[in-house]
């Protein structure tokens, strides 16, 4: 353990010997001493302790560079030392009201009672300070081992004293890779409903790092597959009896497992993109509503993206995602059908620009999400929709390297058209900036002469002007 505690024991046993000189204990816990036994090490440290919160604040007083209470009626106190970010929370336990949303905290008096209200045996582990003895009352190392979630106690009582973990379990599958003990899933899928009371902030959290984590199918099969989707995005599971309208896949809610898969692979930097990723999970959420069964025995989803748009913006407010991040998401899921129109590449200039005015800042995210849906297992046509989307992306860039499209904007400002028109602001010169960015969009650069005979003419035919 000291081999592996090199990299965090000159500050970690700084603080120790700081408790300790106050005659208080102090442990790292949880996901730091996870991610140190994997071999994952980060700059945040989670600490805990016997002293309480205005105890702790004495402490570290003069020797943390900064301090925040956002957390301290939970009995957390949160304090930057240099690039280390450091959080100490009292012992305590906590557990849910049936009918509260928000956790009674308890504070308790030794290190292993801490331990044993911890989500999973892989969390239930510490280091005291500064002494490194590691701390280990639940197995929690045997179940890193195995790569398994398991309760430190009952699942029953876990979840019931706090329903989120059920959407950790999820959430750590995602991101470790790791199975869930069986007793765990079983209680998971009897108590789904209890997620109810958690709050709509506390969900969204869980459920963007389980999108963002190294494998995201296994999180979302284990929400799924325990009803707690049916709760949290009600929207996925009912997907699975939709064949889609290809016939390609066995329904569409493996299709978009695969869609979100491929995204991934398509992310740069070796970096999660949250509002690709959520965009692939929920790009055909619309297709249930929209299901009609056609003349051959055929299934439409006409209108799908507009109608999962529409829906994806619903949900992702009341989970109170950022307004941005909303409309982001819901955007792509609007525009991810609208390469289908290009053909073998039929669209005119005047539909490239307008492609890629209406895809703005998301365009390139649209790319890798257009790229994504084609999960044909006919290789030949999964080749040619590559080759024609190439053959799009070509014709952007050489337009863009023309008309600079990501700024497309009419040739004569507000003033320009005030003044060939004569009028004063007001309604008109909107119209008139509307006519000419058509005309821009239309027929590309033409010229402030050619541009201004156009408005003089369009002035005409609407008589409008001086």
């Amino acid at each position: 353990m000291t081999d592996l505690f090199r990299k965090i024991a000159p500050v970690a046993d700084e603080l120790g010997r700081l408790f300790a000189a106050q005659g208080h204990e102090l442990a790292l816990v949880g996901g730091p001493v996870r991610d140190l036994l994997l071999g994952r090490s980060g700059n945040d440290l989670d600490l805990t302790t016997d002293a309480h919160p205005q105890r702790v604040l004495e402490i570290v007083r003069g020797w943390a560079d900064s301090v925040w209470t956002i957390g301290i009626d939970f009995g957390t106190v949160g304090l930057r030392k240099g690039s280390w970010l450091i959080e100490i929370t009292t012992y305590r336990s906590e557990s849910y009201d049936p009918k509260s949303r928000k956790p009674e905290v308890l504070y308790g008096e030794t290190l292993e009672a801490d331990l044993e209200r911890r989500d999973f045996a892989v969390n239930a582990m510490a280091v005291r300070l500064p002494g490194h003895e590691f701390v280990d009352p639940y197995g929690g190392m045997s179940d890193l081992r195995a790569r398994r979630l398991r309760t430190p106690g009952t699942p029953e009582r876990s979840f019931d004293d706090d329903p989120l973990r059920m959407l950790r379990a999820a959430r750590f599958a995602s991101q470790l890779g790791f199975d869930v003990d069986g007793q765990a899933l079983a209680a998971m899928t009897a108590m789904a409903e209890r997620i109810e009371i958690v709050s709509a902030e506390r969900i969204r959290d869980e459920l963007d790092k389980l999108i963002c984590g190294a494998y995201p199918r296994e999180g979302l099969r284990l929400l799924v597959q325990t009803g707690l989707a049916a709760h949290v995005l009600p929207e996925l599971p009912k997907l699975r009896l939709e064949i889609d309208e290809h016939h390609r896949h066995k329904d569409v809610y493996e299709h978009t497992l695969i869609v979100l898969e491929q995204a991934i692979a398509l992310e740069e930097d070796g970096k999660p993109d949250r509002i690709l990723r959520w965009a692939a999970l929920m790009h055909d959420i619309g297709k249930p509503k929209t299901r009609r069964h056609e003349s051959g025995g055929r299934v439409s989803f006409h209108h799908h993206e507009v109608v999962g748009a529409q829906m994806t913006k619903k949900r992702m407010t009341e989970l109170k995602f950022p307004k941005d991040v909303v409309s982001d998401v819901s955007r792509l899921v609007e525009l991810h059908l609208r390469f289908h129109g290009y053909g073998t590449g039929e669209w005119t200039d005047s539909a490239v620009r307008r492609y890629v005015r209406d895809a703005g800042h998301l365009l390139d995210r649209l790319h890798k999400l257009t790229r994504a849906d084609c999960t044909t297992r006919n290789k030949r046509k999964a080749i040619a929709l590559s080759r024609t989307y190439d053959q799009l992306e070509e014709r952007i860039a050489r337009l863009a390297d023309q008309e600079e499209l990501a700024k497309i904007r009419p040739e004569l400002d507000g003033n320009e058209i005030q003044r060939v028109l004569g009028v004063g602001p007001g309604p008109v010169v909107g119209r008139a900036y509307k006519f000419l960015l058509e005309l821009r969009l239309d027929k590309g650069l033409i010229g402030k002469e050619a541009a201004t005979e156009a408005l003089l003419e369009w002035a005409r035919s609407n008589d409008v002007g001086a």
